[in-house]
């Protein structure tokens, strides 16, 4: 837990609860049936953008990833080893001031593990300790400074954020 900054540069704050998945070795052109070997763990994040930034860059043809890579952006909860999560049956919840806003399971995502992984190794090396997000699901929406985000994975790991 800790604290995500309100940055100056938005009106409109939102979080995107989704699974990170942390590589344990070097990673680069791996296949779908063989990259499950080279994950160290998971964790549960919260992958904060500025929503009016993000579509003002999309809006001028500008690359959006600013809208994503503020200080204090990409809240991650505890490290979970591999071997005490299966990534194919996750249930994952995000609360803002103890309501429920995002609900759901890694069963129901429109790409599994092995296949971005595949993807995205087929692209970029990956290094140790990098994490590669899932993607999120329905329910985005805003976060106001003085709200409290709470990211879980039910049962497993929590981590509570504070807008300041």
């Amino acid at each position: 837990g800790g604290e995500i900054i309100y940055p100056k540069i938005t009106n409109n704050l939102h979080h995107e609860l989704e699974l990170g998945v942390i590589i344990g070795k070097k990673m680069s052109q791996v296949a779908k049936d063989n990259v499950m070997d080279y994950v160290a763990g998971y964790s549960i994040t919260n992958d904060v953008t500025c929503r009016d930034l993000q579509e003002q860059c999309k809006k001028e043809r500008k690359p959006w990833d600013i809208s994503k890579c503020l200080d204090t952006f990409c809240a991650v909860g505890p490290f979970i080893p591999a071997d005490k999560l299966k990534h194919n049956n996750v249930e994952m919840k995000l609360t803002v001031n103890g309501e429920v806003r995002q609900h759901a399971n890694t069963k129901d995502m429109l790409f599994d593990v092995p296949t971005l992984l595949e993807y995205v190794n087929q692209h970029v090396t990956l290094m140790p300790g990098d994490m590669i997000q899932t993607g999120t699901p329905e329910g985005v929406g805003p976060m106001e400074v003085g709200d409290t985000v709470t990211i879980s994975i039910p049962g497993v790991s929590e981590a509570s954020f504070k807008i300041v």
